[in-house]
């Protein structure tokens, strides 16, 4: 059984801020630095069009319809020097429980994936969470709720498709991005923002560095720390890809003010007007 594993040769770089030598694993776009945990981009990976892979089942997930749905990541990266965390671990349990409380989630319908995991098929590889990501909006149809969630570590890369108003993607790291390197903004938002269609809505809250964009959505929402009003901005891309839904909506709640020293409180949203909803 193979639940994340690499297959094929692998290449190696050099890492853009401290030309460490880097492996990167088949295929990928960008690989993760454990010494600087700064992304660098693969030579020769080329300018694409985002395509969701086709992930094959993993069996650890099992089959769940219920139109409440959601896919919890915490990763603590242990034994990654500098890169381990304390927290992310505590934040998915926190949401799973929330969820199965307060908002009628059922456990057989929440997915989560930590690196304290025994089973290797629930462990946030970069396999397993574009799997995990398939799962979650698979067949998604009108009065699914649906909630992503991920702690741990964001990043950036250099701009390969002019989709970009900063030049620089933004990027989750797996656990083994420092091999198979981070999911770029472009694949999340094409894998669980572009298939919700009418009446579907997903709520994404993101725990990581340059994440208040790390879903593409074409709405900005910044909070006056001053004044408390919400101010919405529409933020097309430079080339004109359209980054919207598929007439569902998408709000994404985020603890990064995409690089800056100073966290701001920022909501994403895809909608015809751009209000989050209030609950799940």
């Amino acid at each position: 059984m193979n639940c994340g594993g690499s297959r094929g040769p692998a290449a190696t770089v050099r890492c853009r801020e401290c030309r460490t030598n880097l492996t990167a694993g088949p295929g990928a776009r960008a690989v993760h630095c454990m010494q600087c945990s700064c992304a660098t981009r693969v030579p020769g990976s080329g300018r694409q069009v985002a395509v969701v892979p086709h992930p094959r089942p993993n069996p650890g997930f099992g089959v769940c319809r219920s139109k409440k749905r959601a896919v919890l990541i915490g990763i603590k990266y242990t034994g990654r020097r500098a890169n381990e965390l304390r927290g992310p671990i505590n934040d998915v349990k926190c949401m799973s429980h929330l969820l199965t409380t307060r908002f009628g989630f059922h456990s057989e319908g929440i997915i989560i994936l930590t690196d304290e995991e025994t089973n290797k098929c629930r462990l946030p590889t970069k396999e397993n969470i574009r799997i995990a990501m398939h799962w979650l909006v698979q067949g998604c149809s009108n009065g699914d709720s649906l909630v992503f969630q991920f702690s741990g570590i964001g990043t950036q890369v250099p701009d390969e498709d002019g989709d970009e108003r900063d030049c620089m993607d933004e990027a989750l790291c797996p656990m083994d991005s420092f091999h198979q390197g981070p999911i770029l903004d472009d694949e999340i938002n094409a894998a669980i923002v572009r298939p919700l269609v009418h009446g579907a809505k997903l709520h994404a809250l993101v725990d990581a560095h340059h994440s208040s964009t790390v879903l593409d959505l074409p709405y900005q929402c910044v909070t006056s720390k001053t004044t408390g009003c919400l101010n919405w901005v529409k933020q097309p891309t430079p080339n004109g890809t359209c980054k919207g839904t598929s007439g569902g909506r998408a709000v994404l709640i985020s603890g990064s003010s995409g690089g800056k020293k100073m966290p701001a409180n920022v909501v994403r949203t895809v909608s015809e007007f751009p209000i989050p909803d209030a609950c799940f």
